[in-house]
């Protein structure tokens, strides 16, 4: 029925959409300009656009905001604000700038970017990039900047790629408890207007040490409907629009859908500090009772594969090195437990798989209410652990493109996001020792000794690792079609 409905409901929303973006498509501007981007995103600001969280990919993905370095096609860590870096000793590290402005005039310099780096030490609660980590930044002559941190930090080229770890002016800082990214950035685009969680506007930062970018400007709406988002594309209403549904992906020309191998996992996650799933039997049997593979052809139509652990095949390394689950209680018998399992709606696709594993969860015993939200209005309650269950995708390289970070931050005592409320001593001793691996080889080996660990209370339950459908518009050259899902917009990206 729900299939069904699909359709009308994009004819029903196109209309709403049909002004959104009416001044980028009577845009006026000539060849030498560029045309405005129109973009729908799905996630709504829901930290007021902060760059430590997670609206921070929300700045990346438009072009506004960089960091120190950028994480490559690799995921190797890359120069952006820091033309080149080299390591002092194992605590310190001394970054070399590049020539740059911020898009208030003022210029990027070794104080300002220290500056902004301690602001984001200070923020509460911490950036996921610096789980687990002190660092102290210092302006050092004309062009450097040293960072020493509390521990060997194997990976700080790495981890200053966050998006997270942007660096704004010190005009951005003036409100002692708000971080404002309008007109303070150093990206090729310039968020010159927000309108509150519906819409942004963004212009073409010319003095871009990069280059100019090729569109004029982009008009951004936050759509959290994915089939409006899908109607919205398929009327030339928006240029590019992100994650379209898979139920909407038929409906789209083959030239503009873009399906994108991504390290985004698809997780069920177990309040094991409160609730019914304290009890790790409790937890065993909900696992048991999860079909990954039902979910991955039926929900995601095959733009999905089944579970496999926290990091999934676009991990190219993962599955060579996994190992079996560590210390993994045996299934109890539920008995009619009620639990409350909750999702989001900006990634369509979520309530589908909710929906489903309420139907496993229920064959297996278990008496489920399902509580269905727009991300914004439910990550709060999230963390402060107030559901039984949660059906979250995460994309696990996006804070950092170190697999060891999303372990400390989603599932450590300490982690900053860690919404299964996790806290055990052996997980938290088996991810400081991937946290100390120096050398490649090694950190990936002591990564999935963690994600044994981790996959052994039963806290998470993989479902699926996800491919991300990207609409992009027949007209649209360049658009950044990212597996790490910090980038969208470029340059070069223009119609």
């Amino acid at each position: 029925m729900r299939r069904r409905l699909r359709p009308i409901l994009a004819l029903v929303l196109a209309p709403v959409l049909a002004g959104c973006f009416a001044s980028g498509e009577e845009s006026s501007d000539s060849a030498d300009t560029g045309s405005r981007l129109r973009v729908a995103l799905a996630f709504p600001p829901a930290e007021n656009l902060s760059p430590y969280g997670a609206d921070s990919t929300i700045l990346s993905r438009l072009g506004v905001t960089e960091g120190l370095t950028a994480l490559d096609a690799n995921g190797t860590a890359a120069p952006a604000l820091a033309a080149s870096w080299r390591q002092e000793d194992e605590k310190t590290w001394l970054f070399t700038l590049r020539e740059a402005t911020f898009q208030d005039g003022s210029k990027v310099t070794p104080a300002t970017v220290a500056a902004a780096l301690t602001h984001a030490t200070r923020a509460a609660p911490a950036p996921a990039a610096l789980a687990g980590v002190t660092l102290t930044a210092t302006a050092e002559g004309a062009g450097d900047v040293r960072i020493t941190t509390g521990a060997p930090d194997p990976i700080l080229p790495l981890r200053l790629s966050s998006p997270s770890l942007a660096v704004l002016s010190a005009k951005a800082y003036k409100e002692k408890d708000d971080v404002d990214p309008v007109g303070t950035a150093t990206g090729p685009y310039e968020l010159t207007k927000v309108m509150g969680n519906t819409a942004a506007t963004l212009d073409r930062y010319d003095d871009y040490w990069g280059g100019r970018a090729q569109a004029a400007g982009i008009d951004v709406k936050f759509v959290a409907d994915g089939t409006a988002r899908a109607s919205a594309l398929r009327t030339d209403q928006v240029d590019l629009a992100e994650a379209i549904p898979v139920a909407q992906a038929a409906t789209l020309d083959k030239g503009t859908r873009e399906a994108t191998a991504t390290t985004r996992t698809t997780s069920l996650l177990l309040n094991s500090q409160k609730g019914p799933f304290k009890d790790a039997a409790l937890r065993a049997a909900a696992r048991a009772a999860v079909d990954t593979a039902a979910l991955a052809e039926d929900v995601h139509e095959g733009y999905a594969d089944p579970g496999a652990g926290i990091y999934g095949p676009a991990v190219t390394w993962a599955a060579g090195k996994r190992t079996e689950p560590v210390g993994r209680a045996e299934p109890g018998r539920p008995d009619g437990t009620r639990v409350t399992l909750a999702t989001y709606d900006n990634r369509p696709e979520l309530p589908e798989v909710a929906q489903v594993l309420k139907q496993q969860l229920e064959k297996a015993g278990f008496e489920v209410t399902l509580e269905v939200r727009e991300y914004s209005r439910l990550e709060s309650d999230a963390l402060a652990g107030k559901f039984d269950a949660f059906v979250l995708a995460r994309n696990t390289l996006v804070d950092t493109g170190d697999p060891v970070s999303v372990l400390a931050s989603d599932y450590t005592c300490d982690g900053g996001y860690n919404l299964a409320q996790l806290c055990d001593k052996d997980v938290d001793r088996a991810v400081a020792k991937a946290e100390r691996a120096t050398d490649t080889a090694g950190r990936q080996d002591a990564a999935m000794a963690a994600e044994a660990r981790i996959l052994g209370t039963d806290t998470v339950v993989p479902l699926v690792h996800q491919r991300i459908i990207t609409g992009v518009g027949t007209s649209v050259s360049g658009a950044l079609l990212d597996p790490y899902e910090r980038t969208l917009v470029g340059i070069g990206t223009r119609r």
